[in-house]
């Protein structure tokens, strides 16, 4: 009975750890090949925000017309840029949208679950290559029940927080807060990604497993906010939505981009931890 209960404080402390401060800060010097460090906030930019739009809005104008998503009352004016053989899967809309496609499948690392691999195409240095979903808390919003037990709570440089578990309580608010901001017949985020098959084949970020000393980074973590600008029938692509209705700033996002070119058959790992000096 000792030795059960042994094995089940080990289990859940493996995926607690991560989350638990002290533990953190004594281990980061043991692992100084595993973070990425920065000397302030704006450094955190791998690439322009402008760029990571770009990508976005690539793929979901080509998700949307894949689907044959025509708001009520006719076409939209990006319609006609982008031609693409409709009744395609999603994985097919983003190989020829972006040249690359990833996937869910075991992680080559022992012990370490689910991982996120690239199955065909490439990857350049740069580029967009995931996106973590989930609803995201202002840092005074409440989180302690659904963070109970929950290795998928991503922590932003200024606070804010990212619940991107696909189970239990975290995927019931989703689906609630979801739901009650639609904007008349727009939905402004995308509640797949909680389940196997996600519209937005992008959004599996929560699965890249944290680098090693002999698996190094090959994409990091990168915020983004959402521009005002964003297409109203494209926000239903996000895998993002806010905890508070009335939150008075934009949705943040938090993608990952390539630090190297990646090719088929590689899994994605980044850096758990950035580290402002």
């Amino acid at each position: 009975m000792f030795t059960a209960a042994l094995r089940r404080f080990r289990e859940k402390w493996r995926s607690y750890r991560y989350r638990f401060v002290p533990w953190v800060v004594f281990n980061l010097s043991k692992n100084e090949k595993t973070l990425r460090q920065v000397t302030e906030r704006s450094e955190d930019k791998v690439i322009p925000d402008e760029q990571v739009s770009q990508s976005l809005l690539r793929l979901f104008k080509a998700l949307f017309r894949n689907s044959g998503g025509l708001p009520p009352g006719g076409h939209t004016n990006f319609m006609t840029r982008f031609p693409l053989h409709q009744e395609q899967n999603e994985g097919d809309v983003l190989f020829q949208s972006l040249g690359f496609c990833i996937e869910r499948r075991p992680s080559s690392l022992a012990s370490a679950g689910t991982g996120v691999f690239v199955t065909r195409g490439f990857v350049p240095r740069g580029a967009t290559a995931a996106m973590y979903p989930g609803t995201v808390y202002q840092p005074y919003e409440p989180i302690l029940l659904q963070s109970i037990r929950n290795p998928f709570v991503f922590r932003c440089i200024d606070g804010v927080l990212v619940d991107g578990n696909d189970k239990g309580i975290s995927k019931m608010v989703f689906r609630s807060c979801s739901g009650r901001d639609r904007m008349g017949p727009y939905l402004t985020s995308d509640t797949s990604w909680l389940t196997d098959s996600p519209l937005n084949p992008l959004a599996v970020g929560q699965y890249v497993n944290n680098c090693s000393n002999d698996r190094p980074a090959n994409v990091c973590y990168q915020e983004y906010d959402v521009p005002d600008s964003f297409p109203i029938e494209l926000r239903q692509y996000l895998p993002n939505v806010n905890y508070s209705h009335c939150t008075q700033r934009p949705l943040r996002c938090v993608v990952l981009v390539s630090l190297r070119d990646i090719t088929a058959g590689e899994e994605l790992f980044s850096n758990y931890y950035t580290i402002v000096r």
